[in-house]
């Protein structure tokens, strides 16, 4: 069994992942998807972790997710508890000294989205959050989605991803083959360059763990069997 500890993206709460939960828990693991203190706007990313690391205590076998801009905290949760494996979904890579305000520009975003626009008609990065984040998700899903959205720390924007490396641990990447708003070329690129993996794509937008939560779940399980004592 492992615990899966499931970090949320920007602006969000642990409620997007419970519909994974439950088929999480249903393969025997145990899940924290704790919030994070991103209402606080002197919050920092290590505030951040800090709250993920309280909410963990002294569980064993993590496994840490981290959803989209929540890729920064978990990579530093992973670098500081005793994690098995670290795996990023539909998610912002850091590197280190990198400030999340900063990652839109060194990691290529805004020319990603253009050339996946002239391809798509303009649907990637669109300005209605139903077209660009939710468009694979039910509509009342979404709509409950979009009405439990918090804002954002500023501090934690433009606090530098603290740690020398990227965690030791086993690390894999899940992209929405459909994501418009990180288009996969873009996610594929930067999983080969920081990260060295190829990573398992879902037909799926960004919100996959509100689309394709049995899937996820599907994947995240082999990822835990492969690192910890599962039976």
């Amino acid at each position: 069994m492992a615990t899966f500890v499931l970090v949320h993206g920007g602006g969000d709460v642990g409620w997007y992942w419970h519909l994974v939960d439950p088929e999480l828990r249903a393969r025997g693991h145990e899940v924290v998807a704790p919030d994070l203190p991103c209402d606080d706007d002197t919050a920092t990313l290590s505030d951040y972790a800090d709250a993920v690391l309280d909410a963990v205590g002294d569980r064993p076998d993590l496994v840490v997710v981290g959803q989209s801009y929540g890729g920064f905290t978990a990579a530093l949760v992973a670098a500081r508890a005793p994690a098995d494996a670290l795996v990023f979904v539909a998610g912002m890579i850091p590197v280190p000294g990198e400030r999340p305000a900063d990652w839109w520009t060194t990691a290529g975003f805004r020319e990603a989205v253009a050339s996946q626009a002239q391809k798509d008609g303009g649907l990637t990065g669109h300005g209605d959050p139903l077209v660009a984040y939710y468009h694979d998700v039910p509509r009342s899903l979404a709509e409950e989605a979009m009405g439990r959205s918090r804002g954002e720390s500023s501090a934690a924007y433009d606090d530098p991803w603290p740690l020398d490396a990227l965690p030791s641990v086993p690390t894999h990447c899940v992209i929405g083959a459909e994501d418009r708003f990180l288009p996969a070329p873009l996610q594929r690129r930067l999983a080969a360059d920081r990260l060295g993996v190829v990573p398992d794509e879902l037909p799926a937008g960004h919100c996959v763990a509100l689309s394709r939560p049995r899937e996820l779940a599907e994947l995240l399980d082999g990822y835990a069997r492969a690192v910890t004592r599962v039976p």
